[in-house]
C-alpha cells in the first residue's frame, strides 16, 4: 500500500506523513473533508496529530482528490473499533502477537487452530499492517480469559516472537 502512495508523496514527505496518519487511522477523504464515519475533522486537529502545519494537511487532501487512484482509496477508508484496552474490563482477554516477520504467511491461522482448538470464542481479530507500522502487531480480543496453559502452545507457533496479555 505504501508503495503506491510513495508515488505520489516521496517528494512531499510532510504530506505523505498525513496520509500514513489517514491510513493508520481509517480516516476518508471526500468533497474535500476528512471523516471518521459521518464527523468531520477539523484540519487543524489533523495538523496537531501529524505533527505539520494545516496548510500541509489542506495540501494533502488535495493531492488525494485530485488523483483518481488515491481517491478510490481514501474515499473507502473506514475506521474500526479497537477492543484491546476494553476486553479485560468485560472479562475478555486479549492476546498481542509481537512477530518474528509480519511478512510471513499463517501466522494468524496457526494461533486461530491454537485458540480454537481450546473451544475459545474469539471475537475480533486485528493485524496492523507491516508497510504502515514499524512494528506491527497481532491482536486477539477472546470472549473468555486466555488459560495459562495455553500461552506456551501460542508461543510455539510459527512466526511467534513474543505474547504480551492484556
Amino acid at each position: 500500500m505504501w508503495l503506491l502512495l510513495s508515488q505520489y508523496f516521496g517528494r512531499y514527505p510532510s504530506q505523505g506523513k498525513v496520509a500514513r496518519l489517514l491510513l493508520s487511522l481509517g480516516l476518508s477523504v471526500k468533497d474535500g473533508k476528512v471523516h471518521c464515519g459521518d464527523i468531520e475533522i477539523a484540519d487543524i486537529a489533523l495538523s496537531r496529530a501529524a505533527g505539520v502545519d494545516r496548510r500541509i494537511v489542506r495540501s494533502t487532501i488535495e493531492t488525494i482528490e485530485s488523483e483518481k487512484e488515491l481517491h478510490k482509496v481514501f474515499a473507502n477508508l473506514h475506521s474500526t473499533s479497537m477492543l484491546r484496552d476494553v476486553a479485560p474490563a468485560i472479562g475478555w482477554s486479549c492476546i498481542e502477537i509481537v512477530p518474528i516477520d509480519a511478512h510471513s504467511p499463517g501466522i494468524l491461522a496457526e494461533i486461530m487452530s491454537v485458540i480454537a482448538e481450546a473451544g475459545i470464542s474469539v471475537r475480533q481479530a486485528l493485524v496492523d499492517d507491516p508497510l504502515l507500522m514499524e512494528e506491527p502487531r497481532l491482536y486477539i480480543i477472546t470472549e473468555s480469559m486466555v488459560p495459562p496453559e495455553m500461552i506456551p502452545r501460542i508461543k510455539r507457533c510459527e512466526g511467534v516472537r513474543s505474547i504480551i496479555l492484556h
